[in-house]
């Protein structure tokens, strides 16, 4: 039972229609009427075709390639919406593009995660609904609430039915220090143990693997991350696994798949026997699917969290 009444309607851009629409489809409802179009300059312009007074209204929209028109796309739909009276807006992007710019590491460098956050909360976003932040400390950059989904439990659920809970002949890997948290609640989930790739980057999209934290030889491992952009690191902890640990087989897994420049020709000569990605961002129409390479819907995760959101009961056991 709805105990506010207000009616509930899913908007998206163009970054992930079909995730939308997926997210729609798990609701029982239509995909709210609306079009994004671009002007001769490149201006965008938002035309919504029904009414949204009172409603609750959920915006899809990753902030994926091309991030920066991605995210002026969000930023008019709600614009749009507060403007139509909308009773409350939840911005809802599956993948938060900028977050890797978290803080300042050098002299004079901007923090322009923090940015986005204030220009979604100024445009008239009431709520913000994602997964898998790069640092979750980024919820802390809005001054509006934010429910940050983990997609780890999907991952669970694949490699449970391919390897069964606690095979004693698998490992997870975190491909850096950064993720070990992330990797460790993973492995538990699992019931396997848990192994680190130490590496030290040189400078943006380039690293160089040091040593392996814990023993892999002859161990199925599994690698986690959030997010694989060039591949560089994920496909270098790869070939640290096989070639300094001495790994049987190497899987990965990751959030949210940008596969930007050289990424797909390096996953395709990598160790990694398959790779597994959601879809919170579309795979390149100009490429073909490499084999390697398969998605699992996010969708029924969002769709449930958008249900409970707009029932106003927690989403804090959405993964239990």
């Amino acid at each position: 039972m709805i105990s506010h009444g207000k009616e509930i309607a899913v908007f998206n851009g163009n970054a992930n229609p079909q995730l939308a629409k997926d997210i729609c489809s798990s609701l029982f409802i239509t995909p709210g009427n609306c079009s994004i179009s671009h002007f001769a300059d490149g201006e965008c312009s938002v035309s919504v075709y029904e009414p949204v007074r009172g409603k609750d209204v959920f915006i899809v929209q990753p902030t994926c390639n091309p991030v920066n028109d991605n995210l002026m796309e969000l930023l008019i739909m709600i614009d749009a919406m507060r403007r139509a009276s909308a009773g409350r807006i939840t911005a809802v992007i599956p993948y938060f593009g900028y977050a890797r710019q978290d803080r300042k590491a050098k002299s004079r460098d901007p923090i322009s995660a923090k940015l986005v956050a204030n220009l979604i909360t100024v445009a008239g976003a009431d709520r913000v609904l994602t997964m898998d932040l790069h640092a979750a400390q980024i919820q802390g950059f809005f001054d509006i609430p934010v429910d940050n989904l983990l997609g780890s439990h999907l991952f669970v659920r694949h490699f449970q039915k391919m390897f069964g809970k606690g095979n004693e002949e698998v490992m997870v890997v975190s491909p850096d220090v950064g993720s070990t948290a992330r990797a460790r609640a993973f492995a538990m989930k699992l019931g396997v143990n848990m192994a680190i790739v130490d590496k030290r980057r040189e400078r943006a999209n380039q690293s160089e693997v040091m040593n392996i934290i814990g023993n892999v030889e002859g161990k199925i491992c599994i690698l986690l991350d959030d997010i694989v952009d060039t591949a560089g690191s994920l496909c270098g902890a790869a070939k640290a696994l096989k070639d300094v640990g001495g790994a049987k087989e190497i899987f990965a897994c990751v959030t949210h798949g940008v596969l930007s420049g050289p990424a797909l020709q390096r996953v395709e000569e990598s160790s990694i026997e398959h790779l597994l990605l959601l879809d919170t961002i579309p795979y390149p129409a100009d490429k073909p699917l490499l084999q390697k390479i398969s998605y699992i819907s996010a969708a029924p995760v969002f769709a449930e969290a958008i249900r409970r959101i707009y029932e106003e009961v927690s989403i804090a056991n959405i993964f239990d």
